[in-house]
């Protein structure tokens, strides 16, 4: 089965057309968009409103998910692990002419005998599946990964690969596919949307800068919605000068230890009270809370890293950073919008479209890496008596990339896109 589908091929044709259109009115400095490249998704569960829905249904129903401008990528085959009472995928394939394959090899293959698409978007995120004592969901993303990659290996031909969310989720997992994906050599991106979403308010974080300190604000469970304040934090942090090195250290605290490492100054009290400022949060002496989690981790460089989850306090994700170069502390929050249908999707699925017409990871998926051993560093001290836990497996180096975030790039644009 190598047909794409008549989605696929009338797609296609009205790009070309388009660009004949604008060849024959002479618009010689407009330049015709690239074809559409084709793209299998492996995905848990595909409900409405799940990450599935909101990625792979822009591929298939534009942008904003009612016609219109849509991403330069058409949607061949699906392999979707656990089909629930509200599942889209049968009937979103049916009415786009998709076929659903029941491994993850031939979502990949597109049922045949070779990798004729050209990437893989990997949504390893909802759907029910058991937790560790940790507390942390055991998504399938590494036997999604394994699947993906043992499919290239046995065809010879390795794509671009997009993982939602963190690596994972526990390390030995995450450390494998990052691995994995350097041995086969195939461009990877992970991460959240977050990243790449609207910010409210939007503040200037200069490549270089001098990071004095860094506090984030969670919300929701530690597991779920840490990886999101840790990845949005870790954008942030990255842009320091000479980063990234890595985390040397990492401890989870709770309760009354958390409050004890802010009056001790270990964590910035300003900057944290200018994160919580940042966010719609609960009226009351936050020091009240109940259900209150500090992630402490310390850079290689000496910067330290604060992230305070407020489940049931914060009704957000916020950062606040003291730049040796201001005065006063600047923060900003991911302002999460609902309308269109979740619209800092779209910018993650335009750095997807990017890496996929490029053959080059947008952002590099260090970054993620990072976050995602953070992120299982702290809830294996929080089960340890919260101890501190030296980290050498998070000495990660890499360079940042200045991308963009919400509203640019123009999601109208054609990829490459310029950073």
């Amino acid at each position: 089965m190598t047909d794409h589908g008549n989605h696929d091929r009338r797609h296609w044709m009205s790009t070309v057309a388009a660009g004949a259109v604008a060849a024959t009115c002479g618009a010689s400095s407009i330049a015709a968009p690239p074809p559409p490249r084709p793209v299998a998704a492996v995905v848990t569960a595909y409900e409405r409103g799940l990450h599935a829905d909101v990625l792979i249904g822009k591929i298939l129903e534009g942008w904003e998910q009612k016609g219109g401008p849509r991403p330069l990528l058409t949607l061949s085959s699906m392999y979707v692990d656990q089909f629930t009472d509200r599942d889209m995928a049968r009937a979103m394939a049916k009415k786009y002419d998709v076929p659903i394959f029941d491994t993850i090899e031939g979502a990949v293959t597109v049922g045949g005998n070779s990798v004729p698409v050209d990437g893989v978007i990997s949504i390893g995120e909802h759907g029910t599946y058991p937790r560790n004592e940790k507390g942390q969901v055991l998504h399938p993303r590494r036997r999604f990964f394994k699947g993906i990659t043992d499919a290239f290996e046995k065809y010879g031909r390795v794509v671009p690969v997009f993982n939602d969310k963190h690596l994972g989720p526990v390390w030995k997992d995450a450390k494998w596919m990052y691995d994995r994906a350097r041995e086969l050599k195939v461009p990877f991106m992970a991460g959240t949307s977050m990243t790449v979403g609207y910010r409210k308010p939007q503040i200037e974080i200069p490549m270089g800068c001098e990071i004095e300190a860094a506090v984030g604000v969670g919300y929701s469970g530690l597991d779920i919605y840490g990886s999101h304040a840790l990845d949005f934090f870790q954008w942030h942090a990255e842009r320091r000068k000479n980063a990234e090195h890595g985390v040397a250290r990492v401890r989870c605290l709770e309760g009354a230890a958390v409050w004890k490492a802010m009056d001790e100054g270990i964590v910035s009290q300003e900057a944290f009270d200018a994160a919580l400022a940042a966010v719609p949060h609960s009226d009351g002496d936050v020091r009240k809370q109940k259900n209150v989690t500090l992630f402490l981790f310390h850079y290689t460089d000496g910067l330290t890293g604060a992230v305070v989850m407020l489940p049931g306090f914060s009704r957000g994700t916020s950062i606040a950073l003291k730049l040796r170069e201001n005065k006063e502390i600047i923060a900003t929050r991911f302002d999460e919008r609902t309308e269109p249908r979740y619209p800092h999707f779209a910018w993650l699925l335009k750095g997807i479209e990017r890496m996929v017409h490029t053959g080059e990871p947008s952002y590099p998926v260090e970054r993620t890496l990072l976050s995602s051993g953070i992120l299982d560093r702290a809830l294996t001290s929080r089960i340890k008596g919260y101890r501190e836990l030296r980290t050498p497996e998070l000495e990660i180096n890499y360079t940042a990339v200045d991308y963009p975030w919400a509203p640019k790039p123009k999601l109208t644009s054609h990829p490459p896109v310029d950073m």
